[in-house]
């Protein structure tokens, strides 16, 4: 990367920064762009060279914390396992914890759960396919079940102050994954 990118990168990251530390104690539409270029120490052009406003810079760091098929948690449907191991789901959480400890909060955007489902759910259905065809609806049930659950422990986990091990967790959404809820009660 050369100089100039280096630092529109740092430019765009240090808008983003000043941006959180507003947005982590106030809603955003008590924000202004003014707040934002003061604190991050810039002007309000180079704000909108790369954002078109308040609501624009949420939606992009939204998008950037979207994960992708290969940083999905491991999802069972039958005999078939796909996405990634859950430790490396957790280290995706944990390196965004800020992000997803303030969206998922009580103050975050509540479209973002909703987000986060409506661009996994499409490569769900397509990973299992025919599978997912001859559930039907059923299916959709599935998913919004295991993807509620999924989300809402983390989001649980990332708010409290003196949260499980995040080892103790992962053998517990594990757990829960392969057996569920109600086999998991019956076995304590």
């Amino acid at each position: 990367m050369n100089k100039q990118s280096e630092t529109k990168v740092q430019t765009r990251q240090n808008l983003i920064d000043a941006f959180w530390s507003l947005y982590v104690n106030k809603r955003i539409e008590k924000i202004t762009v003014k707040e934002i270029t003061q604190k991050a120490g810039y002007n309000r052009s180079t704000f909108y060279e790369y954002f078109i406003d308040v609501y624009d810079m949420l939606e992009q760091i939204e998008q950037a914390l979207i994960p992708t098929l290969e940083e999905m948690p491991p999802i069972r449907f039958e005999e078939r396992q796909i996405g990634m191991p859950m430790e490396a789901f957790l280290e995706l959480y944990e390196r965004n914890r800020k992000y997803y400890a303030v969206l998922l909060g009580e103050n975050g955007d509540p479209a973002f759960v909703g987000k986060l489902k409506a661009s996994v759910k499409p490569i769900l259905r397509q990973t299992f396919g025919d599978a997912a065809k001859a559930e039907g609806e059923k299916f959709e049930y599935m998913l919004e079940y295991v993807l509620s659950a999924m989300i809402g422990m983390m989001s649980f986990w990332l708010n409290r102050e003196q949260p499980m091990d995040s080892e103790d967790l992962m053998a517990l959404l594990s757990e829960l994954t392969e057996k569920g809820v109600i086999q998991r009660l019956r076995t304590e």
